[in-house]
């Protein structure tokens, strides 16, 4: 393959999450210490079970920083030759504060790397959740009439830039915690209205399915267009399984030995239950994951999953593209979670033990669910 996108680009768009924690900022070194970044938990992991796969290392791209422009030019062109179209940046807003926009504002700023983004809100309040402190609130997130207003006025600015992904002329936007917002309705009027008045036609505002409770509501009722599965999401009825394939003895005996103990789950099953989901009465726009392990960032209450591979993501994310092109009479926005999330031990991004496996899986499948279509 070239350097360009793959043909398969113009039938399908593949969207990866972006986590932007990957550099020190004064937040994170008050907080955590001088020079924090997600890299300190991703090295200080160790396994929790017999065979657990800890810590996870970087390869081609190393313990990167996300100043440097060399190293987003990298990854953009990781992406692009591998299938992917576009990067969702996690967006970080608290009543006119923004954290670990950096990356963001330099990309804007340089119109590098040439590569397509959108945007998801990540309106979560802070807390040191990962240190056990979930009560603890750092950056508390707020709303109001005014906050609404000045946002959607930053958020336009980010929206004109030509690589910023559209549909039909309308900007794409992600709100993760839809049923948070006191307001929905009022607030997403608002911000249309803003757009219109920029010269929008509208803009396709997504909200993002993280829980059976938030999908007890169409995105309609919220003031929304679209919803995003995210997954590892809703279990599904799923339940756990020994942490070894050796047997539930063995997790009774790595309990002993291995502390603090991981609720795991096996991948394939879930692959299976998303899958078999029946279609939801409104545009729900799909989600795979390469594979999970939080035990980076939780001391306790992890998560893992068990089977994970660059042959069984392959397999998935392939289905999930056909029944999208099958569903859909236009091109279908196919979501994957992540890009880069280390500490959640879900990436595309090369490690020492795959290599380049879950990218050359993701450009395997992205070209043989589309074959008929090329």
């Amino acid at each position: 393959m070239t350097e360009s996108a793959l043909p398969a680009a113009d039938l399908v768009r593949l969207i990866a999450f972006y986590l932007p924690q990957f550099h020190p900022t004064p937040e994170n070194d008050a907080w955590w210490g001088p020079g924090f970044t997600e890299w300190t938990n991703v090295a200080a992991a160790r396994p929790r079970f017999p065979g657990h796969n800890q810590p996870r290392l970087p390869k081609d791209l190393g313990f990167y920083d996300l100043r440097l422009p060399e190293v987003r030019e990298q990854q953009a062109d990781l992406a692009r030759r591998h299938g992917i179209s576009a990067f969702c940046y996690y967006h970080y807003w608290f009543a006119g504060r923004r954290v670990l926009d950096r990356p963001v504002r330099e990309i804007l700023a340089s119109g590098r790397p040439d590569f397509p983004f959108l945007l998801c809100w990540a309106n979560e309040s802070w807390t040191r959740a990962w240190d056990e402190g979930a009560h603890d609130v750092l950056i508390e997130q707020t709303y109001s009439e005014a906050d609404d207003a000045a946002h959607i006025e930053h958020l336009l600015d980010v929206f004109e830039d030509p690589r910023y992904l559209r549909l039909e002329g309308k900007p794409v936007f992600l709100v993760y915690r839809a049923s948070a917002m006191p307001a929905p309705v009022a607030t997403t009027t608002r911000w249309r209205q803003a757009a219109q008045r920029r010269g929008f036609p509208d803009l396709w505002l997504c909200r993002v399915d993280r829980t059976e409770r938030e999908m007890e509501r169409t995105p309609a009722e919220l003031g929304f267009d679209a919803a995003v599965d995210f997954q590892p999401g809703v279990r599904l009825g799923q339940r756990p399984v020994p942490a070894s394939l050796v047997g539930s003895g063995l997790r009774r005996l790595s309990r002993r030995r291995w502390a603090p103990p991981v609720t795991v789950y096996d991948y394939a099953e879930r692959a299976r239950r998303v899958s078999e989901r029946p279609v939801p009465p409104y545009v729900r726009y799909p989600c795979v994951f390469p594979d999970w392990d939080n035990t980076a960032r939780r001391r306790s209450g992890a998560m893992a999953f068990r089977g994970a591979s660059p042959s069984a993501y392959g397999d998935w994310l392939e289905a999930t593209i056909r029944r999208s092109l099958a569903e859909q009479d236009r091109p279908p926005l196919v979501f994957v979670n992540a890009w880069n999330e280390w500490a959640e031990g879900c990436y595309l991004e090369p490690d020492a033990r795959w290599g380049d496996g879950y990218l050359d899986a993701t450009r395997a499948a992205v070209q043989r669910a589309t074959a008929m279509g090329t």
